[in-house]
């Protein structure tokens, strides 16, 4: 685990990661790290399972497999991290000066998700109340206007 960083529970989602020590916006917290494999494949694995830590990333339709500090870091409509791609890599990195305690989090942005709805619980006032990207949710909404009943 990172230094700095401890996983425990959180109000958002079963466990959170938090920060131990204050951090500086614009700081790397940590990186997204695990196997790497097509989404295709991640697909057959993680089938008939309902939680996983999948992260896409790259052009090429691949993921990683989240095995680290940062599955741990729950989605919210108001974050204080974001995700930042770089030669194939994913950074959590500070949106802002954060004391120590704060749990850190980020959008997930979801997006081609078999599942009907991805669902918000992160209580903040501006919720959107779903962890899918702005563009999913239109995608989708588009999708059921036309009639289409399967959303993927």
């Amino acid at each position: 685990m990172p230094s700095g960083l401890i996983v425990k529970s959180s109000d958002i989602h079963a466990a959170g990661c938090y920060t131990t020590r204050p951090i500086r916006k614009g700081r790397r917290i940590c990186e997204y790290t695990g196997p790497r494999m097509p989404k295709p494949e991640a697909d057959k694995r993680y089938a008939d399972r309902y939680v996983t830590y999948l992260f896409g990333y790259g052009a090429k339709d691949m993921v990683i497999d989240g095995f680290g500090t940062a599955m741990f870091m729950n989605h919210c409509c108001e974050p204080n991290c974001e995700t930042e791609e770089e030669d194939e890599r994913i950074f959590v990195v500070a949106l802002r000066d954060m004391a120590a305690g704060e749990e850190l989090v980020y959008e997930y942005n979801l997006w081609d998700s078999d599942e009907a709805t991805q669902d918000c619980f992160c209580g903040k006032p501006n919720c959107r109340g779903t962890m899918f990207a702005a563009a999913e949710v239109e995608r989708r909404e588009k999708l059921v206007k036309k009639g289409q009943s399967r959303i993927s």
